[in-house]
């Protein structure tokens, strides 16, 4: 047997042992309406005189129903999820989700140190994945559809931790999310070696760059500060007040503006040296905001789209030339026109 499949039964084995803890985790004493057989009403009620509202748990209320679906045996997984990918049973898919819904829970469990509100939203999150779980599941693999639905719960509560965990979105790239699950693994590791988690360090075994190490921290070390929240108890002035102003100077702007003044009269000037034909393609393919195609101009005119374009190249480089001579710095205050 390959080390591959050993591992894949060993990995089986420990959902199937999970599944099994389920009830011990998710303990439950029925009372003695629930041996009779009869329907009980769990929400909590005030007894005697006292008819005030008693608080309940939403979470212990939940837990209470999904004791209710029973577990399922192999056999009839395998025939649920057969009847769900030949013939798209939903009373098949409706077992195979309540049964597992134990799983979800003890899996949002298992998340709940990452995510410390509330653990009903995890529940829920993975809930939704094991709804796709079950739309993607294929039973003629081998597979047990634990052990393939808890890859999918736990990749839509990650999903959720990452969306929620700030007001602003972390993990919209790669390396955030890597970093927001190893990170802070990774410094306990350095440690409990001896080392000082240094960011330089950091990014060398985790393979990112520092400035992302570093955004990172920030991220997940500081809380939300609002921009028109006042700075101090008694101060007047707002944080927005420190953010950087990434509006141009005055005088950057007004020498921007002197310098494309020049460049249309410069431009300007450089039309009446040009053909009819060549006018043409200036105005309605190089200067235009919507130019024309090089086909436009070659059925216009007659004439090859491979024609077109090094008539524009060249009237491309003439004008370069030409203003360079007439504006000393122009690569220099031009460099997107000269590209």
């Amino acid at each position: 047997m390959g080390n591959g499949q050993k591992q894949m039964e060993e990995e089986q084995e420990e959902i199937l042992d999970e599944e099994e803890s389920l009830d011990e985790d998710l303990k439950y004493e029925p009372d003695q309406a629930d041996r009779d057989g009869r329907d009980i009403d769990i929400i909590p009620m005030a007894q005697g005189e006292d008819r005030a509202l008693v608080p309940y748990d939403p979470l212990q209320l939940y837990l209470m129903e999904i004791k209710r679906y029973k577990l399922l045996t192999k056999e009839e997984e395998i025939e649920l999820a057969t009847r769900v990918k030949e013939h798209n049973d939903p009373d098949a898919a409706y077992r195979l989700v309540t049964s597992n819904l134990r799983l979800v829970v003890k899996i949002a469990m298992d998340f709940h140190r990452y995510w410390t509100k509330s653990l009903l939203d995890l529940i829920q999150e993975g809930n939704v994945g094991l709804l796709q779980a079950v739309k993607k599941f294929d039973p003629y693999r081998g597979i047990k559809f634990s052990y393939y639905s808890s890859f999918w719960i736990k990749a839509y509560m990650l999903k959720f931790i990452m969306e929620n965990w700030k007001l602003v979105k972390i993990g919209t790239t790669q390396t955030q999310r890597k970093l927001f699950f190893n990170l802070a693994k990774e410094r306990d590791k350095l440690v409990a070696q001896g080392f000082y988690p240094e960011t330089r360090l950091l990014a060398e075994r985790l393979d990112v760059k520092e400035e992302d190490i570093e955004e990172m921290t920030q991220r997940l070390g500081g809380g939300e500060v609002s921009l028109n929240a006042p700075i101090g108890d008694s101060g007047k002035d707002e944080y927005s007040s420190f953010l950087p102003d990434k509006t141009a100077d005055v005088d950057e702007r007004l020498s921007e503006a002197e310098g494309r003044t020049i460049l249309l009269e410069k431009l300007s000037q450089y039309r009446s040296r040009l053909s009819k034909k060549e006018l043409d393609i200036f105005d309605n393919r190089i200067m235009s905001d919507n130019p024309l195609t090089l086909q436009d101009f070659g059925d216009k005119y007659h004439i090859s789209r491979e024609r077109v374009r090094q008539i524009q190249a060249r009237i491309v480089s003439n004008i370069k030339k030409w203003l360079k001579e007439d504006i000393p710095d122009f690569e220099e205050q031009f460099s997107d026109f000269v590209k």
